[in-house]
C-alpha cells in the first residue's frame, strides 16, 4: 500500500475534510482537487472505520495518531479532523 506523502499539510492547527469510503477493496490515501479521499476496508460499525481512517491518515501524514482529533463527522462519510500540536 503506497501513501502520498501529506506531511506538508502537517502543520499544528490544519482542518483536513476527508472523504471516506468504508467497506473498500482496498485501504488507500488520496489527495485530489476535491480534497482528500480515504478508502478503509473495515466496515462502518462501531467506529471501527474512524479508527482506520485515523491510522491511515497520521501515516500518510507523518504524524503521531494521537494528534489527530476528529472535529466533526464521526458517524458521516464526511470528517473534519484537526492536526493538534
Amino acid at each position: 500500500m503506497d501513501l502520498p506523502d501529506l506531511s506538508a499539510r502537517a502543520a499544528p492547527g490544519t482542518e483536513l475534510a476527508v472523504r471516506v469510503t468504508p467497506s473498500a477493496r482496498r485501504n488507500a490515501v488520496e489527495d485530489g482537487p476535491d480534497g482528500l479521499r480515504v478508502w478503509v476496508t473495515v466496515a462502518p460499525e462501531k467506529g471501527k472505520a474512524t479508527a482506520a481512517v485515523v491510522r491511515l491518515l497520521a501515516k500518510a501524514l507523518g504524524v503521531p495518531k494521537s494528534r489527530l482529533t476528529l472535529v466533526r463527522g464521526d458517524t458521516a462519510r464526511d470528517k473534519l479532523f484537526r492536526i493538534e500540536p
